[in-house]
């Protein structure tokens, strides 16, 4: 089984109320080959939502609590995304997914880059709170970018 960011699959449960659809990916989910997650849901956060980006690092120095995910106005949320990151690694678990496919750019979900935590656009190399835990756990991510050309 394959877990798919909810977003990729259609479901409004972006930051801003919106989705990422993919329709390779969807296609996953109608076929019964994927399940979908939102670790930000997952972690307690509600749609429509602030933008929030890591501070000080990426997911694995979130992990090891040198950075920290604020939203624009300045609040810490770090504990609601590592809180959906667990809340996915469960889930991954329980159903024996061994491959995941997550949003790129987000502070969750971030396979390969991420905002760099100024909110101005710029992007750098690292990998959301989700991502890092998952792969933690040897558990393969991917980005909507890059799966279907990485999956072997």
């Amino acid at each position: 089984m394959i877990l798919i960011s909810s977003c990729l699959a259609g479901l409004k449960v972006r930051y801003n109320g919106t989705d990422s659809l993919d329709e390779r990916i969807q296609r996953l989910v109608l076929e019964n080959k994927a399940v979908t997650v939102c670790p930000e849901i997952m972690g307690g956060f509600s749609t429509p939502r602030e933008p929030a980006e890591i501070v000080g690092g990426d997911g694995e120095d979130i992990l090891d609590g040198r950075a920290r995910v604020v939203e624009k106005s300045g609040r810490d949320v770090t504990e609601l995304y590592i809180k959906g990151a667990y809340a996915t690694l469960q889930k991954a678990l329980e159903l024996g997914a061994t491959k995941v496919i997550l949003k790129e750019y987000s502070p969750s979900c971030g396979s390969a880059v991420i905002y760099n935590g100024d909110f101005n656009g710029t992007k750098l190399v690292g990998v959301g709170v989700t991502t890092a835990l998952l792969k933690r756990n040897n558990i393969d991510v991917f980005s909507e970018e890059d799966f279907f050309t990485d999956i072997k």
